[in-house]
């Protein structure tokens, strides 16, 4: 994504259509080349995750260095490979939203949209409300042990 990664950023709020088509923000979709291949997978959190194909394939590369041996390997990469779904944005702005995603992510009708840096997370609203509350005040205590990190 290069520079463009810069645009994955922001928080959206919309909803499924009538044929469980999930509309992309237009600020979001800048991000993307016409026709570029996405991939909308499981994430963590009950979340979807959706990568531009690029993105994908380094987590992709980083997963098979993974020892097959270890049973958390095993269960995360089962976990976020065994739902991923290839797509493209359509001329409306729009991705299809495969049913057994929108289960995990108990996505009934309202979402909302987050720019994460590298991908796109997507939420059904409650649980995106019920997070953000559950989170908001342990941000300062996180951003401490993030220099760990050295961020």
């Amino acid at each position: 994504m290069g520079d463009n990664a810069k645009q994955l950023y922001g928080e959206y709020r919309h909803a499924l259509d009538e044929k469980s088509r999930l509309f992309i923000p237009a600020r979001l979709r800048k991000a993307f080349k016409k026709g570029e291949k996405l991939v909308l997978s499981r994430g963590l959190d009950g979340c979807l995750f959706l990568f531009p194909q690029n993105e994908w394939r380094k987590l992709e590369d980083k997963t098979k260095t993974l020892p097959i041996t270890a049973r958390d390997a095993r269960t995360f990469t089962r976990h976020l490979f065994s739902g991923a779904s290839l797509c493209t944005i359509d001329t409306q702005g729009r991705i299809p939203f495969p049913s057994p995603l929108r289960e995990y992510a108990e996505i009934v009708k309202e979402v909302v949209i987050i720019g994460v840096s590298n991908r796109i997370e997507i939420w059904a609203k409650q649980k995106w409300e019920n997070y953000f509350k559950n989170t908001e005040n342990k941000v300062e205590d996180i951003t401490e042990k993030l220099e760990e990190f050295r961020i």
